[in-house]
């Protein structure tokens, strides 16, 4: 087996609405504690992978040169975009990975960032409406919050009103933001606010209120990824067990929407190429970007059959204190989802987990945990398995 790639650095902004935030200046602030933590400078790095959405939200295209502009020693060293929806930045690691296991870059640069408070909400919804099938589901009201309104709409229908569940896991991402000094919302919104529709929760797309929607936000996070440990870093060094990329069909209607098929066989791939099993995992960081992806996540990964995952929060399993803790950074929904960080940010997250440095987000001492991040509705499904070293 080829030897698995380490994670020997990192970096996080401040996730938010970032006013008049500049590029290359947001990078700069992710990628200096990266190179920083990881004992490394700037003339160190031999590849970069930059995760960047923008899909119009910027004007500037072409973003994998702003790093050189950032850092001008790094003008020279090969740059590359990459974009797979919400994620975008898991792709970009993704390709970091592939240049190291196959020896062409020692130590890559990963750098996830996304400016989208630029444009008004509207342009917003209209942009990331565009990563559904359009030729199908680019007219949903209410955008992508109405494409998984839908998606809740059919499991409601078939499975029973899951409105207690939603709200239970919003409260708990929201209680778990509240410990993470990135996070976009550090407010601890309590189950009663989340689970009532009010002025200020109201009904947004189906069953789905504001409550359970992941927040407009601007941020970056950045990684450095080397084949070997570096003796310089100031931060325990973090290992890729197994990492795993499954796709799905784009058109919701060439599949059940009440399943998330490809992402239950990443987590199958994953845990298998792991050697590794749920009872394993210290935590896991999924991507719920809608109170409802969550839900169809625990059933994905295993943790309850089709049609039950609601069980799975109402019994505590994924809480703070639980058996397997979800989202201890406060997930999506609190922490933020800037659409090319946030498979970074996810991975960062779980490195800081796994060392012993994740501050008041720290549970323990976990010796395994695992990152699922997805771009559109469950279509790229990208599960890593990591380990401290």
């Amino acid at each position: 087996m080829t030897q698995q790639p380490h994670i020997i650095g990192w970096g996080h902004t401040r996730f938010g609405k970032l006013d008049a935030v500049d590029a290359e200046q947001l990078i700069r602030d992710a990628v200096e504690p990266a190179l920083q933590t990881a004992g490394l400078q700037a003339g160190d790095i031999d590849g970069i992978f930059v995760g960047h959405f923008n899909g119009g939200f910027l004007p500037q295209d072409f973003t994998s040169s702003l790093v050189a502009l950032a850092f001008p020693e790094l003008r020279h060293v090969p740059a590359t975009r990459t974009e797979n929806a919400c994620a975008t930045g898991s792709s970009a690691i993704w390709a970091a990975l592939d240049a190291v296991q196959a020896g062409r870059v020692k130590r890559a640069l990963v750098v996830g960032f996304e400016i989208m408070n630029a444009v008004p909400t509207p342009k917003v919804a209209e942009t990331l409406l565009r990563c559904s099938y359009v030729k199908e589901e680019g007219e949903t009201p209410s955008g992508f919050a109405g494409v998984f309104g839908k998606i809740a709409g059919s499991y409601f229908e078939r499975f029973g009103d899951q409105s207690d569940a939603l709200a239970s896991i919003a409260a708990k991402n929201h209680a778990n933001g509240m410990h993470n000094p990135y996070a976009h919302m550090r407010r601890d919104l309590g189950f009663d606010f989340c689970r009532n529709e009010s002025d200020k929760n109201p009904f947004v797309a189906g069953p789905l209120k504001r409550s359970d929607c992941s927040l407009v936000s601007d941020g970056a996070a950045a990684l450095v990824i080397s084949a070997e440990p570096n003796g310089n870093a100031t931060v325990t060094p973090i290992r890729w067990r197994s990492h795993t990329q499954v796709n799905e069909f784009l058109p919701l209607s060439r599949r059940d929407p009440t399943r998330f098929e490809g992402a239950a066989l990443a987590w199958q791939r994953g845990m298998d190429a792991a050697r590794a099993k749920l009872d394993d995992l210290g935590f896991v960081e999924t991507h719920d970007c809608f109170t409802v992806a969550e839900l169809l996540e625990y059933e994905a990964m295993g943790l309850a059959p089709h049609g039950q995952g609601a069980r799975v929060i109402l019994d505590g399993v994924t809480r703070r204190d639980g058996k397997l803790p979800v989202n201890l950074s406060g997930g999506l929904k609190s922490r933020g989802h800037p659409i090319g960080a946030t498979g970074v940010s996810q991975h960062v997250m779980a490195a800081m987990q796994l060392s012993g440095t994740a501050g008041d987000m720290q549970v323990g001492n976990p010796k395994l945990g695992a990152v699922f991040n997805m771009g559109g509705a469950a279509v790229a499904n990208y599960l890593s398995v990591l380990e401290a070293v």
